[in-house]
């Protein structure tokens, strides 16, 4: 149901930490020499400037994100995590407004029409990290989606592990890790003191989680699977000295930082937490919320407006429910066919195998249909591999985890095996189409494999255009044979009302009002989903408040786009055509994905 990028600094702040001091001197130089070509010493023209800044800023971001740099496959600060010292963090927040400075100088006249493009969305990157300087979003280091308690595993889990080289920097962040949690808890000691905490509803199943990282034999945990089984062709002294060295660093520092972390959760985090749900009653929280509407959804819209749209939307998709319940044949209710879509057996996996082969089995058959509707794929491959079992009672019914060519990962669609009961078959072949192809997968992989644009470029991500490409990837699945019987097609308008409730119900709790049963009892009358899911889903939306606003406003956006090429070209409009365009330029804000398509479309007219 997600592109799960972990918690990085670059994008929406980072977890993870590491000492203070052992990338400060290169940071250092590059923050001068963002404030040299702010001053422009050496008299550059403006397109050297804007060069050399996109320069310095992967450096930074590799250097003062090296978790990301993990996940790009760059080399740099594998055995540290993100500093989130007091200094470290000042230092990001000066960057960056030194960076908007030197961006707002530049005259975009003297640019190309390419530099003048790169430009402006770095400008908009930039201008939306500094207006999120007045939010303490550092002191909300941990909830029931993401922390220390799941993130380290999902970063050692992404790392290299067939190299003596690659073993070291596992050892390495393994040694760094009590400095992570110990600081984590400090950031979060600091939000009990402001009022600023996840709601204490969502935090319950967090001692649990933390409880699974700490196991008696260092073996069996998560956080050493690296060092478990030693790849063939290592020196074998060496790696066993890895070995025994990863087993005393868990032993010795990981244990007792965990047991820190759990004390402080039971102890003082849960009892401290708050009892409100609503973003906007967190200090200066209705601007707070306002601000993550925008960031995430790349609009204008205000609460209601999403709010009145989400409403809309419910009742057009209810229509169509109600036509394929009568088509099945079913009699009954619509609440009936909802229970009888939750309880029929026939409906349902009763191994965590099976659940995986049926995946394994949709994704293979819509690999051959995608040259029907694209005319470019991804290069990279991608996996179907469950949920880690630490993190799976509180994790939503899937997530998509990038790959990277260059690190010789593949990506991978993470599915959640916890409670079978709760997993029906007749969502599964949206589901797969959303997480995988032609969604997240086959999107964030053409971006990674975009040429002749700068790396940024390649891995930005904006969550409407990134979730709103994987909604609108599941109606895609008409035109690819999918929906053939009417429980497939009622489980796609199923996943579309889900992002339609969350219009509804997420504008609801934050800005309107509404209370978390309310937002469940609203949840459960118009979508066929189990309870369960439900109940995740919108602990999710409570802890991280506007993020799901993004992926029916993409859709919106994206079917208005395709509707208006249709009817501008009409017997000259390609489908293939139209999805290589849309994707083309790699992830944008709304408002630069209609400009761009709109002028391909008038282009197309003028060809003739």
């Amino acid at each position: 149901m997600l592109f799960k990028l972990l918690k990085l600094n670059i994008t929406i702040g980072s977890l993870l930490l590491f000492s203070s001091l052992a990338l400060a001197a290169p940071l250092d130089d590059i923050s001068a020499q963002i404030k040299a070509l702010q001053t422009n010493a050496e008299r550059l023209d403006d397109a050297q400037r804007l060069q050399g800044y996109i320069d310095l800023l992967l450096d930074q971001t590799m250097l003062q994100s090296p978790e990301f740099a993990t996940q790009l496959g760059d080399p740099r600060g594998q055995t540290h995590w993100t500093d989130l010292s007091p200094q470290a963090m000042a230092a990001r927040e000066e960057r960056d407004r030194e960076g908007l400075v030197l961006l707002q100088s530049l005259d975009s006249n003297t640019l190309d029409e390419s530099q003048q493009f790169n430009l402006m969305l770095l400008l908009d990157r930039l201008q939306t990290q500094v207006n999120a300087q007045q939010f303490p979003s550092d002191l909300l280091q941990m909830n029931q989606m993401g922390g220390p308690q799941q993130d380290a595993a999902d970063m050692l889990a992404m790392m290299p592990k067939g190299t003596i080289n690659a073993l070291e920097n596992q050892l390495g962040r393994l040694e760094n890790l009590p400095t992570h949690i110990d600081q984590s808890i400090a950031l979060m000691r600091q939000g009990l003191e402001q009022g600023i905490t996840p709601p204490k509803i969502t935090l319950r199943d967090v001692p649990q989680q933390i409880r699974n990282q700490l196991v008696d034999d260092p073996s069996e945990s998560p956080l050493l699977e690296a060092f478990v089984i030693i790849p063939d062709g290592l020196d074998a002294l060496q790696a066993a000295s890895l070995q025994e060295r990863a087993y005393q660093a868990y032993r010795e520092g990981v244990v007792p930082a965990y047991e820190r972390l759990l004390a402080f959760t039971e102890n003082e985090y849960l009892p401290g937490a708050r009892d409100s749900i609503a973003a906007k009653d967190l200090p200066n929280g209705e601007a707070w919320y306002a601000y993550n509407v925008a960031m995430r959804t790349t609009t204008q819209l205000s609460p209601q407006e999403i709010h009145n749209i989400g409403l809309s939307e419910v009742k057009r998709i209810r229509g169509e429910m109600d036509q394929v319940i009568a088509e099945s044949g079913f009699e009954g209710s619509f609440e009936d066919f909802l229970v009888f879509l939750r309880t029929d057996p026939q409906f349902y996996h009763t191994t965590a195998e099976g659940l995986l082969r049926e995946y394994r089995d949709i994704a293979k058959r819509a690999d051959p249909e995608l040259t029907k509707v694209f005319g470019k794929l991804p290069r990279n491959p991608y996996g179907v591999i469950p949920i880690p079992s630490f993190a799976e009672k509180s994790q939503t019914t899937a997530y998509y985890q990038s790959g990277s060519i260059r690190a010789g990962r593949p990506g991978y669609f993470f599915a959640n095996t916890y409670a079978l009961e709760t997993r029906p078959r007749w969502e599964m072949e949206a589901l797969t189409l959303h997480e995988a192809v032609p969604g997240h997968h086959l999107q964030i992989s053409l971006q990674q494999e975009l040429e002749n644009v700068p790396w940024f470029r390649q891995v930005a991500s904006y969550t409407a255009f990134t979730e709103g490409w994987g909604l609108y990837s599941e109606s895609l699945g008409e035109e690819m044979g999918f929906y053939k019987d009417p429980y497939s097609k009622f489980g796609q308008l199923t996943y579309e009302m889900w992002r339609a409730v969350r219009l509804v119900v997420d504008t609801g709790m934050h800005s309107l009002g509404w209370s978390r049963d309310q937002a469940i009892q609203y949840f459960m009358e118009n979508a066929g989903k189990q309870e369960h899911d439900i109940i995740v889903e919108i602990d999710r939306y409570i802890v991280w408040p506007g993020q799901a606003l993004a992926y029916k406003l993409g859709e919106l956006k994206i079917k208005e786009l395709r509707a208006y090429a249709e009817s501008e070209l009409g017997e000259r409009f390609d489908i293939r055509a139209f999805h290589d365009r849309l994707l083309g330029q790699g992830a944008v804000p709304l408002t630069v994905l209609d400009a761009a398509m709109r002028a391909w479309v008038a282009q197309q007219l003028k060809r003739g």
